[in-house]
């Protein structure tokens, strides 16, 4: 019989209940490896010194200052780091697109990283067994520009990973993406996509058309490469890798990506050129503006609104070139000035100060102070028809012998060598007579005369003897021009006008110019010296200055053996003024005289 089996029954177990000690032990470890975590972790950050990200919100970097003409175009950037911030809102609507499409395709997606994309690039560095690529985000790259330096080594990846998580938990992807398109460099010294619209483009960025964008979006990977001034072919190649991302990633049909690429690209080929010819109007804008801020342009992002009319400032200066040219074929050094106001308000509209900004920045528009010749004369008409005078008043042209200061004989004479008899005073300015023009001084006086000339804006000294009727004073071709607004103006003044507002760069008016013109002249004598100065044209010393369709007046100015020729005068609303001479104060030749030289140019000037 088998032994009876006997189920044992199982053993229990009891566990010790765990007392307060050993509970107070276990949260006092887990304590611990917190802290040492977290303190380690801190220290971590400590050690890599990871910046502050608080201003970051406050995005103010250093901008561009510009100077525009009167219709809006942008003639001259001053700036430190050439920059213009523009928001979202004013870019052309597919810039900011083609920027995440060629830079971060997943931008709006991921939380500041794109860890796919940094597994990707940190496989084909291992690969190359170079650090080649970064596989960066947008918001890295706004971290790394903002907040790093541009060192390729992984501590500073790692840097770079940590703010952008950070600063895409403290902007909207709208925010980074304003900072990012405003502060990347994209090539020729240019940063932010404004600048680089307006450097490769000669266009604001809210202009550029798709292909243009797309070409601009094509630069932030290697800006020296694919720069379309000096690399078009390879930036061209960007470009089209640009438009089939765009269409890849639903922002453009395929069709508007095909039409883009086929466009040609248009670049601005004459900003140099242009530049050289606006120099001299800009560097009186500077200096203006810079009295007015009373502080450095270059990194105030202010917007300064001018007078200047860029189309007329060109035809001035091909028309100043030419007139030299064809009067002094073959004879090299032969200078001059050409400037164009709008009559009755003053704004400069055009102002050339030389033959060549590039070769000679000395302004002799409002630097130069020649001897003003006859054109100084209807200003002393214009104080002696205050006086009474009138066109019809008779003045014998005869020898005229005058001790002088220094006991010698001065005797002048008029251009022709000839006298005339008794002569009009209207005559007298029509055929430019001297001895005419000295005795009306006699009449006149000579203070009376100086008080006018200075009224209409010439300033001191002026000569205080009777060589001051043949205009034997010094004078600027900016200030001789202004003088014959109340001619144009029924007897008003109006100084010359560069500025007509400055802006900060938000928008707000920091400075408005302030009408300054003033009543010289009565009507009638103003009208009485307007009719004279046409008929200067029509059948005086100015004949050379007729054919112009509106009606037309000036006066020729000649200084002593052709040193000076001067044109000015009124056409339609506009007054313009020509002198032509040489810097060392030689004459300019035989039969040289304003008439002759001058005269042409004006009528070429006022076309």
């Amino acid at each position: 019989m088998p032994p009876s089996s006997k189920r044992s029954s199982p053993r229990k177990v009891y566990k010790k209940p765990l007392n307060e000690k050993h509970i107070i032990g276990f949260l006092f470890s887990i304590a611990l490896l917190l802290t040492v975590f977290l303190g380690s972790l801190l220290l971590g950050l400590a050690l890599l010194k990871i910046p502050d990200i608080e201003n970051i919100s406050k995005y103010q970097p250093m901008q561009a200052s510009e100077i525009l003409d009167r219709h809006g175009n942008v003639v001259k950037r001053l700036f430190v780091e050439n920059r213009t911030v523009v928001s979202l809102a004013e870019m052309a609507p597919y810039l900011p697109k083609a920027f995440v499409a060629a830079e971060d395709g997943n931008f709006y997606d991921h939380p500041g990283l794109d860890v796919w994309s940094v597994f990707r690039a940190a496989i084909n560095n291992v690969r190359s067994g170079r650090r080649g690529q970064g596989g960066s985000t947008i918001t890295q790259q706004v971290a790394r520009s903002l907040l790093l330096t541009p060192e390729k080594t992984y501590i500073r990846k790692l840097k770079e990973a940590i703010l952008a998580w950070r600063i895409d938990t403290l902007l909207t992807k709208d925010e980074i993406l304003f900072i990012y398109l405003n502060q990347i460099y994209l090539g020729s010294g240019t940063y932010g996509v404004e600048a680089a619209a307006q450097t490769y483009f000669g266009k604001r960025s809210k202009d550029l058309s798709i292909g243009e964008s797309a070409l601009l979006a094509g630069l932030p990977q290697s800006p020296s490469r694919y720069a379309p001034d000096t690399h078009l072919k390879a930036a061209r190649r960007r470009q089209r890798y640009v438009l089939n991302r765009m269409a890849m990633d639903g922002y453009i049909p395929e069709s508007s990506a095909l039409k883009a690429y086929s466009e040609p690209v248009v670049l601005s080929k004459n900003r140099k050129r242009l530049e050289a010819e606006n120099g001299y109007f800009v560097q009186l804008v500077r200096k203006e503006a810079g009295r007015i801020l009373a502080g450095g342009l270059n990194n105030a992002g202010v917007r300064i609104y001018t007078t200047l009319d860029s189309q007329k400032q060109q035809q001035a200066a091909a028309a100043l070139r030419h007139g030299i040219t064809s009067s002094f074929s073959g004879k090299n050094g032969v200078q001059g000035a050409a400037v164009i106001l709008e009559g009755c308000s003053g704004k400069v509209l055009a102002l050339i100060g030389g033959v060549d900004f590039s070769k000679s920045e000395f302004d002799r528009a409002t630097q130069g102070r020649r001897s003003a010749g006859s054109v100084f004369k209807p200003l002393l008409y214009a104080a002696a028809f205050e006086k009474g005078f009138t066109p019809e008043s008779i003045i014998v042209d005869a020898p005229l012998s005058i001790d002088g200061a220094d006991g010698k004989k001065w005797q002048p004479r008029n251009f022709t060598g000839r006298h005339y008899g008794p002569t009009t005073l209207h005559d007298g300015i029509v055929y430019s007579r001297n001895i005419v023009a000295i005795k009306l001084l006699q009449k006149v006086g000579i203070k009376t005369v100086q008080k006018y000339a200075e009224s209409v804006g010439l300033k001191q000294p002026i000569t205080a003897d009777l060589s001051l009727a043949l205009g034997a004073t010094g004078v600027s071709l900016l200030d001789m021009t202004a003088s014959y607004s109340p001619f144009l103006c029924e007897g008003i003044y109006h100084p010359p006008l560069f500025i007509t507002a400055i802006e900060s760069s938000n928008g707000k008016v920091i400075y408005r110019s302030k009408d300054k013109k003033r009543r010289v002249l009565h009507k009638v004598s103003a009208e009485q010296i307007r009719s004279i100065l046409a008929d200067v044209i029509a059948v005086g010393t100015g004949k050379r200055a007729a054919g112009l369709p509106a009606v037309s007046g000036g006066k020729t100015g000649t200084t002593n053996e052709n040193k000076d020729a001067w044109f000015i005068g009124f056409s339609g609303d506009s007054l313009g003024g020509v002198w032509v001479g040489n810097d060392n104060n030689t004459s300019l030749g035989k039969g040289k005289s304003g008439g002759v030289v001058a005269a042409p140019v004006w009528r070429e000037l006022m076309k």
